[in-house]
């Protein structure tokens, strides 16, 4: 009997230790969710089982009638922490589930914790009160002391739970996790027998073996929290791992309260021998021989982590390189942002950059506030920020060197990706160039080659018109190949447009005012919109608002938008043609009541000979496209506009007082 009380000490001082020792370590973690947090009240109510226990223990070691006040304190903690247990147990894996998303029904999960929550404090409210009366109270088996009831939680949630740890274990992401949940698996359905042979078994069994089996069954808590250790330290599980300095602060910390502790029971074991002074000096030296190794130790440790980490960075560093070969800033910021927080294992990564010419944003990060930032400095001007989250409440320090380490790194591959971007820019320009000159060319060869003989054709057309003898049938016809001329005459036109050069950065000289332009358009233009049966709007702000373009190209701007605006609305629909000035700009916008232009046609829309209708030739909007660049305007679209419906092109083009400036 007298090695199983020293089993038990030995055990509830390693389990308060144990739990204590990760409740300090998720207090330092400091992560805002609701896993850790219920995950120290486990550990909490754990706790007060062992630290009760072992208090009761020794308090019966040392005084051969232990004082009633202590024993009604260390059955009020034991007891405290056993009720409790069912509920942060089951409450915990609940949680766990909602973060690898294996949980979506919260109200059904509301009403299961209301339920185990109620049960457990109905039990530490109506029972513990009477067992301070007890004077025979079990410290060794003390739910037996709860009744049944408390037996009857317990199992129900040990059964509930290894049911989620099989569905843990089946969506574990590598082997290490998917072990240790199989191994609580096991743990758990051992738990539960454990719980029905101790409690609510029928058959009696001989004392001395069912202290042995309490004991185990009190004990059994300490492997998976062993385990546990293990994971973080190794596989970095529940992302505690990445704070190796908390880890092995607390560690050390611990170690040395364990080393006290030894110190004071050996000088009271060696009292009868040596004086308890001279006991603790002893081990105190002997401890001094040690500090140089265990010194030596942890600095290897650190270095093999700062190695590590550095060794990491240097990869992502080559990986960030060839990335930027790519030549796409926007997609790099994504890259970086990707990688750093996956193989740094944090909860967020942002990015943002800005432009060495404008010093403007190029890349937002998210919309929140971020723990810890690093400066992108390129000599001394700052050119970005590398903003990180952590998962806790710190980085570790070999992880910021490394974070540090990349920030050096990563001006170096933005100003790569911004040339190979600049060069893909310009080369994708030239080509485009080319093929444009190529199908200009050819436009103005079929224009001017079809152009003539039809005007002939018209002309003879129109005289026979003439002849008021012509029958009434023929001059039905006739009218309706004019039509069909005149329409031909359109596209022609459109062609010849689109074949005339285009001059980049607005250097052709002219400029006219925005309102004549609209107005004469509007006017053309107001005859085709009656026929459709559409009513054609303006709404022009300012007098003498002049554009930096010439009258022909704003000519060829707006109405080539008004015809697309008017072809694509219903009879009984609105185009709305506004023009407003903007500071050192014009705004003109050209809105319809169609049916919209689809997402994933809205960037084809502007292509040369890309049409949707039946009869188009596909060069207005490239036409538009052409002149607005050739002026240092922009252009965009908007679709839809309205109850989803509707086409607002809009298009701003540099004043001429702005172009003087």
């Amino acid at each position: 009997m007298g090695s199983l009380i020293y089993i038990r000490l030995i055990g509830h001082t390693a389990g308060t230790l144990l739990l204590l020792f990760w409740m300090v370590v998720i207090l330092g973690y400091r992560r805002q969710r609701n896993f850790e947090r219920v995950f120290f009240f486990l550990c909490l109510a754990l706790f007060l089982f062992y630290g009760g226990s072992l208090l009761a223990l020794n308090s019966q070691i040392y005084y051969h009638q232990p004082p009633a006040a202590l024993n009604e304190f260390a059955i009020g903690i034991t007891t405290l922490g056993l009720c409790l247990l069912p509920a942060f147990l089951l409450h915990l894996h609940m949680e766990y589930a909602e973060t690898r998303g294996l949980l979506r029904v919260r109200r059904w999960k509301l009403a299961v914790l209301f339920v185990i929550y109620a049960a457990c404090l109905h039990l530490a409210v109506q029972r513990i009160p009477l067992l301070y009366q007890d004077p025979h109270f079990d410290f060794l088996v003390p739910g037996k002391s709860l009744g049944d009831g408390f037996a009857i939680v317990l199992g129900v949630a040990l059964t509930w739970s290894a049911g989620w740890e099989g569905r843990f274990a089946a969506a574990a992401a590598d082997k290490p996790q998917r072990y240790f949940h199989w191994m609580l698996l096991v743990y758990f359905a051992v738990s539960f027998l454990g719980v029905a042979g101790l409690h609510l078994a029928p058959i009696q069994v001989e004392a001395r073996t069912s202290q042995a089996v309490a004991t185990a069954f009190a004990l059994l808590p300490i492997l998976p929290f062993t385990v546990l250790i293990y994971l973080v330290q190794r596989h970095n599980f529940l992302q505690i791992g990445r704070q190796k300095n908390l880890l092995y602060a607390i560690s050390a910390t611990f170690l040395a309260l364990l080393y006290l502790s030894l110190v004071r029971r050996l000088g009271t074991w060696l009292e009868p021998v040596l004086p308890p002074e001279a006991t603790a000096a002893i081990l105190l030296f002997i401890l001094v021989i040690f500090i140089e190794p265990l010194q030596r130790a942890l600095g290897r440790r650190l270095q093999e982590a700062a190695l590590k980490e550095m060794e990491l960075a240097h990869r992502l560093s080559a990986e960030i390189n060839e990335e930027a070969r790519r030549g796409d800033v926007l997609r790099l910021a994504s890259f970086i942002e990707g990688r750093l927080k996956e193989q740094f294992e944090l909860a967020d990564v942002g990015l943002t950059l800005w432009d060495p010419s404008s010093g403007k944003e190029e890349r937002l990060p998210a919309r929140k506030e971020f723990k810890q930032g690093f400066a992108i400095l390129q000599g001394n001007r700052a050119i970005g920020t590398l903003s990180v989250e952590p998962h806790g409440a710190a980085i570790s320090g070999e992880t910021k060197v490394a974070l540090e380490f990349l920030c050096d790194q990563l001006p170096g591959a933005l100003d790569l990706c911004r040339l190979i971007e600049e060069k893909l820019r310009l080369e994708r320009e030239l080509a485009e160039r080319e093929r444009l000159a190529l199908v200009g060319q050819m436009a103005a060869s079929i224009s001017h080659n079809l152009k003539n003989p039809l005007g002939s054709m018209k002309t003879i057309l129109q005289l026979q018109m003439e002849n008021p003898e012509l029958p009434e049938p023929i001059r039905g016809e006739t009218k309706m190949v004019l039509e069909e001329i005149g329409r031909l005459s359109t596209k022609l036109n459109q062609l010849l447009q689109f074949s005339r050069p285009a001059v980049r950065g607005g250097s052709v000289a002219g400029n006219c005012e925005t309102r004549a332009v609209v107005e004469e358009v509007a006017s053309v233009l107001s005859h085709e919109a009656e026929k459709r049966g559409v009513k054609l709007q303006i709404e022009v702000s300012g007098n003498s608002a002049k554009v930096a373009a010439s009258a022909e190209a704003l000519h060829d701007i707006v109405s080539n938008l008004v015809v697309n605006a008017l072809e694509a609305t219903p009879r009984g629909g609105r185009v709305l043609v506004a023009a407003v000035s903007k500071g050192s700009e014009c705004v003109l916008a050209v809105e319809d009541d169609g049916p919209g232009v689809p997402v994933a046609l809205q960037e084809k829309i502007l292509q040369p000979f890309f049409t949707t209708k039946s009869q188009g030739t596909g060069l207005g909007l490239a036409i538009v496209a052409r002149r607005v660049t050739e002026f240092g305007g922009k252009m965009g679209c908007e679709s839809p506009v309205r109850d989803g419906r509707g086409t607002r092109f809009q298009v701003t083009l540099p004043l001429e007082e702005a172009k003087k400036q």
